[in-house]
């Protein structure tokens, strides 16, 4: 009586494992960079919902008679913009109560990609 054996040999395994590691050698540092291009992205979001809010405030001046930007962004006190010290609230109807924000100074913030951002008030820029 002869039996056929199945099943693979340890080559074909091992072939398999090679080649699984090279394609994860290649995947991985595509998704390695995605947390920092996820911050960025987010901070370009309240970057442009900041100066949005600017420019309606500003709008909103102007049908009232006298057109004028924010003298402030917010009240928040300088730190990490919290739940208990909101940032943007001026400009924002949801203010930025993520850590990843901090208020440096009256005009200046920092972003989570480590962005620093200044608001003058004269012209109504904030960059």
């Amino acid at each position: 009586m002869h039996r056929e054996k199945s099943g693979f040999t340890l080559i074909e395994l091992v072939m398999v494992i090679v080649i699984l590691a090279i394609l994860a050698v290649t995947a991985i540092p595509k998704y390695f960079d995605m947390q920092t291009q996820a911050k960025a992205s987010a901070e370009k979001g309240v970057l442009g919902g900041v100066r949005a809010g600017v420019a309606t405030f500003y709008g909103n001046s102007c049908s009232t008679g006298t057109c004028a930007y924010p003298a402030t962004l917010d009240a928040a006190a300088n730190g990490a913009c919290t739940a208990a010290n909101p940032c943007f609230g001026t400009v924002m109807a949801q203010a930025i109560n993520d850590s990843s924000w901090t208020k440096a100074s009256a005009t200046t913030w920092t972003g989570p990609a480590g962005t620093t951002y200044t608001y003058t008030a004269a012209a109504g820029t904030f960059e």
